[in-house]
């Protein structure tokens, strides 16, 4: 199912090329090149939310991230190694990814 999105250009956006806050894609001044990789990076990201009815990803997100962040004590870490993000970074270059996608599939990126 292909779900609806809106891409937003921002200067604001300046931690990130890209961001998802459902439905938008929020994309820096400089990703406008339009990556088809990033964008089907952060419509992973848009699937995620969707099929954790949007509130409780961004919660599991955040929690997510602090555990790592205690465990590995470094951002750069931390963030690669949230299950969300590996499964957008594992797949970005999959442009039939979500096409083919079964529900969920971020659990399959967790980690011991």
């Amino acid at each position: 199912m292909k779900i609806p999105y809106i891409v937003i250009i921002t200067p604001f956006l300046t931690f990130a090329s890209g961001m998802t806050l459902f439905p938008f894609i929020l994309l820096q001044r400089k990703s406008y090149k339009w990556d088809k990789e990033l964008i089907n990076h952060e419509r992973i990201h848009i699937q995620q939310q969707v099929e954790m009815f949007i509130l409780p990803f961004y919660v599991l997100y955040f929690i997510n991230y602090l555990f790592n962040l205690a465990k590995y004590r470094n951002h750069d870490d931390a963030y690669m190694n949230m299950y969300f993000e590996r499964e957008a970074y594992a797949n970005e270059h999959d442009l039939e990814y979500l096409e083919n996608r079964k529900a969920w599939s971020f659990l399959g990126y967790l980690r011991k």
